[in-house]
């Protein structure tokens, strides 16, 4: 029997490991044995002034993360990110310290993909940008060389680009990873705006689109298709909504 592909989650701003894989229990549960999820959490805990006022809980639900909970000592509420953003979106803070804590995961164990949401999908474009071009980034590096080949596919669900020069640096002027972008309609957290910058950079693309706003869609529709693309990121596999602005994965 083959090895499940094994794939590496990462969580929104606000969220962690914990409160991300009970999100996506209904789609973890349709992956049976064949696909491996691995949820991993973010190195920077996050205060409540590090949510710019998404301490109530009706700001911390429409980031995806009602569960979290700045004051509780349990680390399955404590809200986490990939990095911490100025108000201008210029700076990344912190965002070396989540590249040196993936050169240790991915020296580790072998994935086939990453799947990331919100920040957490400007964080998987980044790192599978970052395994194309690793010597872009020496810190990454072990003993010269990259902790991992570069990753087969990304999903990038809300995904944007992540802001700063050591962004620009990796990244470069695109990035080739087959990548699934999916956006919601509605979303009023990562705009199009802010996705169309990380689609640009996208030079093996594909776009999906649903109806709902700022989170990953479960639908049973949404459950077998993210299944059959993640067992086969390149072959033939139909949009989950014809009314989405489907694009197959190319070069263009």
């Amino acid at each position: 029997m083959a090895a499940p592909k094994k794939v590496l989650m990462l969580h929104g701003y606000s969220q962690n490991a914990s409160i991300f894989s009970k999100r996506l229990g209904a789609l973890r549960k349709s992956m049976g044995k064949d696909i491996e999820m691995v949820f991993v959490d973010g190195p920077i805990v996050l205060h409540p002034v590090d949510l710019d006022g998404a301490s109530s809980t009706a700001s911390l639900a429409a980031l995806g993360a009602s569960e979290a909970d700045t004051t509780s000592s349990d680390p399955s509420t404590t809200p986490r990110g990939w990095w911490k953003s100025n108000p201008e979106r210029t700076v990344a803070h912190g965002l070396e310290d989540s590249l040196l804590i993936f050169r240790d995961i991915l020296q580790r164990d072998r994935y086939d993909g990453v799947f990331g949401f919100s920040q957490g999908a400007a964080m998987a474009a980044l790192l599978s940008a970052l395994l194309e071009r690793p010597h872009s980034y020496p810190p990454f590096l072990i003993d010269g060389q990259p902790p991992h080949p570069p990753f087969k596919f990304c999903v990038a669900v809300s995904g944007f680009k992540a802001p700063g020069s050591l962004s620009a640096e990796i990244f470069g002027t695109s990035y080739s990873t087959p990548t699934l972008h999916v956006l919601g309609r509605t979303d009023v957290i990562v705009i199009e705006e802010r996705s169309k910058v990380l689609l640009d950079f996208s030079q093996n693309k594909r776009l999906e689109e649903h109806v709902g706003g700022h989170f990953v869609p479960s639908k049973a529709n949404w459950r077998e298709f993210f299944r059959n693309y993640l067992t086969d990121p390149l072959g033939v596999v139909p949009s989950p909504d014809p009314r989405s602005a489907s694009q197959p994965a190319s070069g263009d």
